[in-house]
């Protein structure tokens, strides 16, 4: 007589065959009837993953079918949610990634980044881990770019850079992508992007600001507004051609950009930006 020990790995097998075995046998049926054959997957997204979803798929489980199969990655981005703003998925309440390949009859609960909730160990997306961030910014993101810089953070921006130089540029060179087009963030070497729902520039860098934390990078006037090279203090006969006589003569201190040669001096204009990002920095508690 087989003991219970023997029959284990078998009965393990046969557990996890079952499923695309019964697959296998409606995929029969269907061609038998000739019609086709459809997954049906039940899926909830949670928090501000909604706001890319029908209004009358938002905040509640439903229903999802499908003529073939595809991978979790496909499946919520046909749905219209971006991967990049993604942090956990649950396929029948097991943290999944990308890849796997979805079962007719899965349940799917995806869930967006956690602002206060470090879940590396749970997650099974496998996103490289940024240590120091720096960002891309698309054609329609101008004045959060300026802004970014004015904190000192290192963001690149070019209106001439299409949609396949930005995710290239986010690819190779490990930066996170800034776009209000979720089309972008949907191409498959983008690993770290955000999507931008504001349209006013204040609010859009509180929006990156609750999905990186910002803290201990942010270093008000160290980088050009212009090119985004780093600032460096220069002595005062150096510039002596490139200011208005009178404000070399007002001003003792002056710092010029390694890259693009801007000069910049602290006057009137400085008043204004210290303010703005003293608005900026209060918002987002930072020392």
């Amino acid at each position: 007589m087989v003991g219970q020990r023997e029959l284990l790995p078998s009965l393990i097998r046969w557990q996890q065959e079952l499923p695309e075995f019964i697959i296998n046998l409606r995929r029969a049926d269907a061609n038998r009837l000739g019609t086709a054959f459809m997954f049906n997957v039940t899926l909830r997204f949670y928090e501000e993953l909604n706001d890319f979803l029908p209004l009358e798929n938002r905040k509640r489980t439903y229903t999802a079918t499908y003529a073939e199969r595809r991978s979790v990655k496909d499946l919520i981005e046909s749905e219209g949610v971006p991967h990049t703003e993604i942090d956990l998925i649950l396929v029948n309440g097991e943290s999944t990634g990308f890849d796997r390949l979805v079962r007719d009859g899965n349940r799917i609960s995806v869930y967006p980044c956690f602002e206060a909730l470090d879940i590396t160990s749970v997650s099974r997306l496998g996103r490289p881990p940024l240590r120091h961030p720096r960002f891309v910014a698309d054609v329609n993101l101008g004045k959060l770019t300026r802004y970014l810089r004015l904190l000192g953070l290192d963001c690149r921006y070019n209106n001439s850079l299409d949609d396949e130089e930005l995710a290239a540029i986010s690819k190779a060179e490990h930066r996170i992508l800034l776009t209000r087009d979720r089309g972008l963030l949907k191409r498959g070497m983008v690993d770290h992007g955000i999507y931008i729902h504001a349209s006013d520039a204040d609010e859009q860098v509180h929006e990156v600001a609750r999905r990186i934390d910002l803290g201990s990078h942010v270093a008000p006037f160290r980088r050009c507004m212009k090119c985004n090279g780093l600032l460096r203090a220069v002595e005062k006969d150096a510039v002596v051609e490139r200011v208005p006589g009178e404000t070399w003569r007002a001003i003792d201190t002056f710092y010029q950009c390694d890259d693009c040669a801007k000069v910049y001096w602290r006057g009137a204009h400085w008043q204004r930006l210290r303010a703005i990002v003293n608005g900026i920095v209060s918002g987002l508690n930072i020392q």
